[in-house]
């Protein structure tokens, strides 16, 4: 079960159909990428003034863009950007842990998938805000032989993880061209690693191993909520552009379309 398996596209569309998808607009707050983006009509607003749901997206994705690497801005500028008016002080997730045994960068990088009713991409994590994330979770860095070059590294994996499963994503949308032409963009997500899907729980009975992993994400398909299914299986060594992951992309059973795009990409494969 490759990268393949998940992808509708290598099994009969049209490269044209998914393409349409990948195009991203610059980042809109850096100076050397100021250009208006026009914005998909079907993404905007409604009358009733709707707006980003907060519960659906995480507190730090509110200021992310304050930590986004911009090539003009100077290391003054970027600490003075850093520091919250309310408080003067840095944010809280931002701060080294108490012993942490090296610095560690907050410059954020900016995905290429499009967040839910907003003109603006979601943003991955810091260094910084990995390494906290993990201490609030139990782990300690004493127990493991771990450095400041690892910590780059762990950051890079993820990122190309997440970008790897949006690519997939797009494959499966992209049997949805017609119905959402401006294309999908996400909700929100969520981690169960404990929790196996059917598949993976079908697939350890069969003899294989189970992932290691899985996320649920929450795509909005033009105004109609899609969640998708995402195994992380060990693919083995990492690669040079950070890939070690065998991701298993496919929508969940929720809806007579799903189980129709399922069933249409299963016969393709079939026939193929």
């Amino acid at each position: 079960m490759g990268l393949s398996a998940s992808s509708p596209a290598a099994a009969g569309q049209s490269p044209n159909a998914s393409k349409q998808y990948q195009t991203a607009s610059p980042p809109s707050e850096c100076p050397m990428h100021q250009e208006k983006m026009s914005g998909c009509p079907m993404h905007m607003k409604t009358p009733d003034h709707r707006t980003e749901n907060a519960d659906d997206v995480p507190a730090h994705q509110e200021r992310a863009y304050e930590f986004v690497a911009c090539p003009v801005k100077s290391g003054a500028s970027q600490m003075k950007d850093d520091i919250d008016p309310s408080n003067m002080m840095p944010p809280p997730n931002q701060q080294p842990s108490p012993g942490q045994p090296f610095p560690l960068s907050t410059v954020r990088e900016e995905s290429s998938i499009p967040r839910a009713h907003s003109d603006k991409k979601w943003v991955y994590p810091s260094e910084q805000m990995f390494w906290n994330a993990m201490i609030r979770k139990g782990w300690r860095w004493k127990d493991d032989d771990i450095t400041g070059e690892d910590m780059t590294n762990i950051i890079k994996i993820h990122n190309q993880n997440n970008e790897q499963a949006w690519k997939e994503i797009l494959k499966w949308e992209a049997l949805h061209a017609v119905e959402c032409p401006c294309g999908p963009s996400l909700m929100r997500f969520g981690g169960k690693a404990t929790e196996y899907s059917p598949r993976a729980r079908i697939r350890s009975w069969m003899g294989y191993e189970l992932p290691f992993d899985r996320h649920d994400w929450i795509v909005d398909r033009c105004g109609k909520e899609v969640r998708y299914v995402i195994d992380y299986y060990d693919g083995g060594a990492v690669d040079k552009n950070y890939q070690f992951t065998i991701l298993d992309v496919r929508p969940a059973f929720d809806s007579l379309s799903a189980v129709w795009d399922r069933m249409k990409v299963a016969w393709w494969r079939w026939t193929s």
